[in-house]
């Protein structure tokens, strides 16, 4: 018999486009996440002042959209293929959560080149979760046990049986 509090789930994706500078390079952004994921994206702001890069606090610089459920499920699935179902180990964190880049949004099947936006990459940050972990960050003195906790190794193993991916070293082009 098997303990359904120790399955893992995909809690959330969220696709994340740096641009860098408010203004045309952003709006395209904006676009271009909203066309992979069928939902409104938001833009991110700064935080901190970097005169010499000409950013301020409260400057939008970038965009994200977070997907949850089976929407997170499919894209996940659909972006595994632009990196031929391959991820290296690097990618993943203690925790068990990983994330990824595509360089162009033209590598993932089933998205044709679109002149208005021209050429952009992006990041997908996937983390994971068992139930009970929505009691952690609801209650804030409360801990996760270590039987809760997702290991680096236990998400390569949810990783290869629900997405079939092969986990490889790192090769220099990737960077």
């Amino acid at each position: 018999m098997e303990n359904t509090m120790q399955h893992i789930t995909i809690s959330k994706l969220t696709l994340n486009i740096g641009a860098g500078e408010p203004g045309d390079k952003l709006s395209k952004a904006v676009k271009l996440l909203e066309f992979i994921s069928q939902a409104k994206p938001v833009k991110t702001k700064t935080k901190k002042r970097i005169p010499t890069w000409g950013i301020r606090p409260g400057l939008a610089i970038g965009a994200k959209v977070t997907l949850r459920g089976k929407k997170a499920e499919e894209i996940l699935k659909t972006l595994l293929k632009a990196l031929d179902q391959k991820l290296p180990e690097s990618k993943f964190d203690p925790r068990g959560n990983f994330s990824f880049g595509i360089k162009e949004y033209i590598d993932i099947p089933g998205i044709e080149y679109d002149p208005s936006i021209g050429i952009l990459g992006l990041e997908a940050a996937v983390t994971l979760a068992r139930p009970g972990f929505r009691i952690a960050h609801r209650l804030k003195s409360s801990k996760l046990g270590p039987r809760q906790r997702i290991t680096k190794e236990q998400a390569l193993t949810f990783m290869k049986e629900k997405f079939n991916i092969q986990i490889g070293e790192q090769h220099h082009d990737e960077l």
